[in-house]
């Protein structure tokens, strides 16, 4: 109908500009009186009429004063005898000018034809429009079953092309995928000794890891051509649209050979089929049964790899991992300390620094982060510099950014009252306090009661080394921690409040997974219940109870005991520190931030530092 509109206006305003040119060009230049040819006649003898022009019967005069006048002669007979039938003077007819003009062939068509044919070509015009529209449909309708891939050329310039040097860290994965850039780029050399190159590549890894970066990667290196699709693009709400445009990007990769198809987020067509409410015809699965076709239908000596990114690879169809369509799973993990400085010098390239920027210092105050969490991070901190008037980034605005993307922003128009300052500031020096006074709990890397996100304070927690296992003592510790705040609430104000809500819900996770997913209690080194993923209700997940009621109650009992034994611990604490607590508390509420160096001071301990830190914990 959009279109239909916009063919309908233009055909219109074409309308009014060819009738103004003909009404232009048909507009006498000034007023003609008709007269007849006796009183032409008239004129002639009186010797007024200077010119006559004779177009066929239509005479056109001109008389001495440049008066234009017209008349009409007989059709049976020529001017000359007209007039002289009429009784025009031979003498004073010589003095006229008289010219014979013929009527061409442009003017009859412009006063003759066009006018009559005008209409007709208004319609040609309209019926046009109206069939190259409907073609286009038509066209739309045919190619609605075509992939609908974003092909990336190779690229010539050095500049613009993505190599594993723009990748830091990942470097098993990077030599993984190496070894695919050597199949892509010279494929005879292992076909010579027989070996079948590899079909498929799954990338493995948690939102943010660079996925998509080292697949992009891996097409510059080898300058081969790149075509980028997402899962989703290939399900449409008709039968049959996303086999047909699965079969259309395998084609157009075997005409591009050797080429690299990226299936971004192959889970929303490669999930478990059976599992779905659709039964074995729905579209996502004739989509997946497609693509394991073609996967498996590639000639040995066919130089296109698929390489694939998910981060849920426990929901993926069986058939589509076996080896023949991916043979190879690259994991990509969460970067380490020396990873995330490596990222922080790849994302900082281009930026103004100042130099006394640590990178070990920033990367040690993000445990945790992703490669996207890094680059959001240096982008908010230029953002602040910018925000403060500032030319070059500084160690300040790094650090702020690193909360500002932890926590949120700074709330400052939420100003707590007096009272509730207090016990804010009571609350988070329990936390502090506990973890200062535990062995195996992380050292405190800021204290502060500024509000950032919901809360209404935070304690910043970091270990001392990178960590992969955790044992039972931390986790203890680490619930003693949690309470920390609890309990010195209860102890100085004799009440609790609401802000120690989301520290409760924390601990009980913690104890519970102790008791049923690590065996760490007294009930022993074996699991209870199993999760199970209802796949087509999305992130819905039901637990199996494989336990009796009976073994319930002692998972609650022991659940219960973790929980009160962290208690005791942490009033135990906060009871003989007492003047400490007070002294932590007092300093927030004058400077509302404590960093690492300044409460070492406090507590008179210079033991817990925070030189390579890999997890951070927040309240």
């Amino acid at each position: 109908m959009r279109n239909f509109i916009k063919n309908l206006i233009i055909i219109l305003l074409v309308f009014f500009v060819i009738s103004g040119i003909i009404m232009v060009y048909n507009a006498p230049v000034q007023k003609v009186s008709n007269i007849t040819l006796n009183e032409l006649a008239n004129q002639i003898n009186d010797g007024r009429v200077k010119e006559i022009q004779v177009e066929g019967e239509k005479l056109n005069i001109t008389l001495q004063d440049d008066t234009k006048e017209s008349s009409r002669k007989e059709a049976e007979s020529s001017l000359s005898e007209s007039l002289k039938n009429y009784g025009v003077d031979p003498e004073k007819l010589r003095s006229v000018s008289i010219e014979i003009k013929d009527a061409t062939t442009a003017a009859f068509w412009v006063n003759t034809i066009i006018p009559f044919l005008l209409p007709f070509i208004i319609i040609g015009v309209f019926l046009w429009f109206m069939m190259r529209s409907a073609q286009r449909g038509n066209n739309q309708a045919l190619s609605f079953g075509m992939s609908r891939a974003r092909l990336i050329p190779p690229q010539k310039n050095n500049k613009k092309k993505i190599t594993f040097a723009d990748v830091a860290g990942s470097e098993e994965a990077k030599e993984e995928l190496k070894e695919i850039v050597e199949f892509l780029k010279h494929p005879k050399k292992f076909l010579d000794l027989g070996a079948r190159i590899p079909k498929g590549v799954l990338l493995l890894g948690s939102p943010g890891t660079g996925k998509t970066l080292i697949a992009k990667a891996v097409a510059g290196e080898a300058s081969v051509p790149f075509f980028s699709i997402s899962g989703s693009e290939f399900v449409e709400m008709f039968v049959g649209v996303g086999a047909s445009r699965v079969r259309d990007l395998f084609k157009q990769a075997k005409k591009n050979a050797p080429a690299i198809v990226f299936i971004d987020e192959i889970d929303a067509v490669g999930r478990h089929r059976g599992a779905g409410l659709g039964g074995g015809h729905d579209e996502r699965e004739q989509t997946l049964n497609q693509i394991l076709v073609e996967m498996d239908g590639f000639e040995t000596n066919t130089n296109v790899i698929v390489v694939a990114a998910t981060n849920r690879p426990d929901v993926l169809d069986p058939a589509l991992l076996r080896p023949g369509r991916f043979d190879r799973r690259v994991v990509l993990d969460l970067p380490d300390i020396k990873e995330r400085e490596a990222i922080l010098k790849i994302h900082t390239k281009n930026k103004p620094l100042t130099k006394e920027i640590d990178f070990r210092k920033i990367a040690a105050r993000t445990p945790g982060f992703s490669g996207a969490d890094i680059s959001n991070l240096v982008n908010e901190a230029a953002i602040l510099a910018a925000r403060r008037g500032k030319k070059m980034i500084s160690e300040e605005e790094m650090r702020v950014s690193i909360e500002k993307v932890i926590l949120g922003p700074e709330r400052k128009s939420k100003v707590l009252n007096v009272k509730e300052k207090e016990i804010t500031a009571y609350h988070e020096a329990g936390h502090a306090l506990v973890a200062s006074s535990l062995p195996n709990a992380d050292p405190v890397q800021k204290v502060s009661v500024i509000s950032r996100g919901q809360a209404a304070g935070y304690t910043l927690n970091v270990p001392q080394e990178d960590k992969r296992l955790y044992s039972r003592a931390y986790f203890v510790d680490e619930l003693a921690v949690l309470l920390g705040g609890y309990v010195s609430e209860k102890n100085i104000f004799g009440d609790v409040t609401t802000g120690a809500s989301n520290d409760l819900e924390r601990a009980t996770d913690i104890a519970r997974k102790l008791v049923t997913r690590f065996g760490m209690s007294a009930l022993g080194p074996r699991t209870f219940g199993r999760k199970e993923e209802l796949v087509f209700l999305g992130k819905e997940i039901s637990e199996e109870k494989n336990y009796s009621e009976s073994t319930a109650t002692k998972i609650d009992q022991e659940v219960s005991k973790f929980i009160q034994d962290a208690y005791k611990t942490a009033e135990k604490i906060i009871t003989e520190k007492r003047e400490t607590l007070e002294r932590i508390a007092k300093t927030l509420l004058e400077k509302e931030t404590i960093e690492q160096e300044e409460f070492n001071e406090l507590i008179g301990n210079t033991n817990k530092t925070n030189t390579d830190t890999n997890v951070m914990k927040q309240k």
